[in-house]
């Protein structure tokens, strides 16, 4: 390990895959493996206070996941507003804050509700930014933001030749978040799924082939020191 082995990352950001796998080798419905995935949801929350990572952005549902059977799409709805209701009195306690990105709109409206009912109770904590990416897409995020900056030069507000990188990452979802530093994805999957593909243009990628609902503290840790090894150069020599 490098000199740099104590070195955490800032923004973790993380592509939860193998719930439905984790269900299918235990002959379960894939209902109980997204179920067993929200509790590896707090076990990594811990573990990113406990190591003072300021920034955990979560891919919890895809733009693409409105494309899984009506009974899946209900059923990952249901345990969304149970989670979130189950956990607010733990975000309070552990100074959790919550954020929610993507095409929220799309979501029901109950979820909506609770959503936003989510991020205003824990709007003054600061421990952690916990954000759930939910309806989500990276293509559709950047295409929004260039609409919304087409929108200001129609306008007349903005000259086309100012445009440059800083005035369209304002524009992303994540505006006034920092970058993801590390990111994770679990189940061996060697692919971004349309995930933060802006954001992490310069993140350090660490994939494991453990199954989310498994992820542990060994795995976190495995991340960490992978990351705390590498030398990041953006680029640079």
């Amino acid at each position: 390990m490098s000199d740099d082995s104590n070195k955490i990352p800032r923004h973790i950001a993380i592509i939860m895959d193998g719930n439905g796998r984790w269900a299918s080798k235990r002959l379960l419905p894939r209902a109980v493996g997204h179920e067993r995935g929200t509790k590896t949801v707090q076990r990594v929350i811990d573990l990113c206070i406990e190591h003072k990572v300021e920034w955990l952005t979560l891919y919890a549902f895809s733009t693409e996941n409105w494309g899984r059977s009506e009974k899946e799409v209900k059923a990952l709805m249901s345990l969304l507003k149970k989670y979130l209701r189950d956990r607010l009195s733990e975000m309070m306690e552990k100074n959790a804050r919550m954020h929610a990105i993507g095409e929220l709109h799309m979501l029901p409206e109950e979820c909506r509700d609770i959503i936003n009912e989510t991020i205003e109770a824990t709007k003054h904590n600061s421990a952690i930014n916990v954000v759930l990416a939910l309806s989500y897409g990276s293509r559709q995020e950047i295409a929004h933001a260039a609409r919304q900056l087409a929108m200001q030069v129609a306008a007349g507000e903005l000259k086309p030749e100012d445009i440059d990188e800083t005035m369209l990452s304002q524009q992303l979802y994540t505006a006034g978040m920092p970058d993801p530093d590390l990111l994770i994805r679990t189940s061996g999957e060697m692919r971004l799924s349309n995930y933060l593909l802006w954001q992490i243009s310069y993140a350090e990628m660490h994939v494991t082939p453990t199954l989310w609902p498994d992820f542990g503290r060994e795995d976190f840790v495995a991340a960490i020191n992978d990351y705390a090894s590498r030398k990041r150069r953006f680029g640079k020599r």
